[in-house]
């Protein structure tokens, strides 16, 4: 949280107390001053013969890791409150900046609240006798996903006679179930937009364009791209929309369920602008509702409107965050005649939002897509629609454990913007980032190189899936289509098991059967 200044009349110029100071090695420091020019935050600067720490630090790292000595560490700076276990300091400096400002406190990427990972409480299986296990190296162990609507499902009856139901749609072959989540040009910038499609279409998956419409550079990967339709149509045309590869329509996120988007208009540049089609300087604000959307059949109506306007040559697409009805939602929305399904999960990141909701509302992904992939199959509807899930996935491990769970295809935002060079100190939302990274200053975009930020995404993704192969092969399982919905090969031991109930996850020590 930024510090804020308070005065009640008799306290005049009162401040918050630093959580962040960077310290400077005054004895091998070569007053290069390179620290002062990396630092987009004002928070270190030369005065005199002396390079010192002013207010502001947010940890972001920029001036270590390119002080050309090594003087520079960040020192996070002790509680300056009194302990109390009740209200803690974050809740402290809440009040205090509220009552200073009147306003809503705003924050970016996932939340920060240290609430249970569920992931962490799961433990995976793997092959030892009587199911044995598989060489990745000596084996083709399969990761082809496809994203679109399924093939239908196969019966049985009574007479031992077979029917195959198919209603095929047009589906997208990736090489990986992975996919990069909608990170728009807006939130962030040109040079990262392009380093994440360029790596979508070297590792042959998709990335996710945002909300903020599609820039005409980038149709060149529009193949490779999930574009996003949402509350604010923001870009929407049919021109890019008959280019891209699928098109999704956000109902909601993740970080911010219920609520609409919302781009800063400090970020609204002329580039945005040209991109989203609204005026320079102006907040780009999504409305919470479709306000032509209050119902399923209303839902119905636009997944049919654009498969007729892109001649149903691409999937079509239903985003929603992870709520306490999710289930049922998702039933709906299947029915409404989406080809892929995406749930976005609890903790999931974004560039600007209310801390309230943020750190208070949804569902942690785990529980959601368990659930959904649960009543999806008892409603005999899991297999005409493939299921997306993200929302925080830090690592392979996470992704692994979120198709056992049920996802056809796991999405990640934030992993491939750590990868890039976030060191996620949620300042997003102030278009400061002194990594370039979520910004519009073209002196800071420019600290991007789209040609190494693609490389390093790339290098992260190809690794997760080598450990999927990895994993998979340790469980004797040789397609990853094979471990969708495969419960049976987690375990939970988490401290409640009403939770690995409701996910239908047996716990440890429970065998199979």
């Amino acid at each position: 949280m930024s510090d804020v200044a308070l005065s009640n009349g008799t306290n005049k110029g009162y401040r918050l107390p630093e959580r962040f100071r960077p310290i400077v090695d005054d004895t091998s420091c070569k007053r290069c001053r390179r620290c002062v020019t990396e630092c987009s935050y004002r928070a270190i600067d030369c005065v005199g013969d002396h390079i010192v720490a002013t207010d502001g630090c947010v940890a972001c790292g920029r001036c270590a890791a390119f002080c050309p000595t090594g003087s520079i560490e960040i020192e996070t700076i002790p509680n300056q409150f009194p302990p109390h276990a009740n209200f803690t300091e974050r809740i402290r400096r809440g009040i205090m900046s509220q009552a200073s400002t009147g306003g809503v406190l705003l924050s970016s990427c996932g939340t920060d609240v240290e609430h249970p990972v569920i992931f962490d409480e799961l433990l995976l299986d793997a092959a030892q006798v009587t199911n044995p296990s598989i060489d990745p190296l000596r084996e083709e162990i399969e990761t082809i996903t496809f994203l679109g609507r399924r093939s239908g499902k196969l019966t049985v009856s009574e007479k031992d006679s077979f029917s195959f139901i198919s209603e095929i749609g047009p589906v997208i072959a990736m090489d990986m179930p992975l996919m990069i989540g909608h990170i728009s040009l807006g939130s962030v910038s040109y040079n990262v937009q392009k380093a994440l499609f360029t790596a979508a279409k070297e590792l042959n998956i998709v990335a996710g364009s945002g909300e903020g419409g599609l820039h005409p550079d980038f149709y060149v990967y529009a193949d490779h791209i999930n574009s996003e339709i949402a509350s604010g149509r923001f870009g929407v045309t049919s021109g890019y929309l008959n280019k891209v590869a699928a098109v999704e329509i956000k109902i909601g996120q993740g970080a911010k369920p219920g609520h609409g988007g919302h781009l800063p208009g400090e970020k609204v540049t002329d580039l945005i602008s040209h991109t989203r089609m609204i005026p320079i300087g102006t907040d780009a604000l999504s409305p919470y509702p479709h306000h032509d959307i209050y119902s399923i059949e209303d839902l119905q109506q636009l997944v049919s409107g654009l498969k007729e306007a892109t001649e149903y040559r691409v999937p079509i697409g239903v985003k929603i965050a992870a709520t306490h009805n999710v289930a049922a939602v998702s039933s709906g929305i299947v029915r409404a005649g989406a080809d892929f399904l995406t749930i976005d999960g609890f903790r999931g990141g974004t560039g600007s939002s209310p801390r309230i909701i943020r750190d208070h509302a949804g569902m942690p992904i785990e529980v959601a897509v368990a659930v959904v992939d649960r009543r999806l199959t008892e409603e005999g509807l899991r297999n005409r629609v493939a299921l997306c899930a993200g929302g925080s996935i830090r690592s392979s491990a996470d992704m692994i454990k979120c198709i056992a769970l049920g996802a056809d295809v796991v999405m990640t935002c934030t992993a491939v913007l750590i990868a890039i060079g976030c060191h996620v100190c949620q300042q997003c939302h102030r278009g400061l980032c002194s990594w370039g990274i979520a910004t519009q200053k073209p002196e800071l975009t420019s600290r991007v190189d789209p040609g190494l930020a693609a490389m390093r995404v790339k290098n992260l993704l190809s690794a997760w899936n080598e450990e999927l192969k990895e994993v998979l092969g340790a469980m004797g399982i040789d397609s990853v289509e094979s471990l969708v919905g495969n419960r049976d090969r987690l375990r939970h031991f988490g401290a409640n098991p009403r939770i690995a109930e409701i996910m239908g996850v047996k716990h440890v020590g429970e065998g199979w059967g």
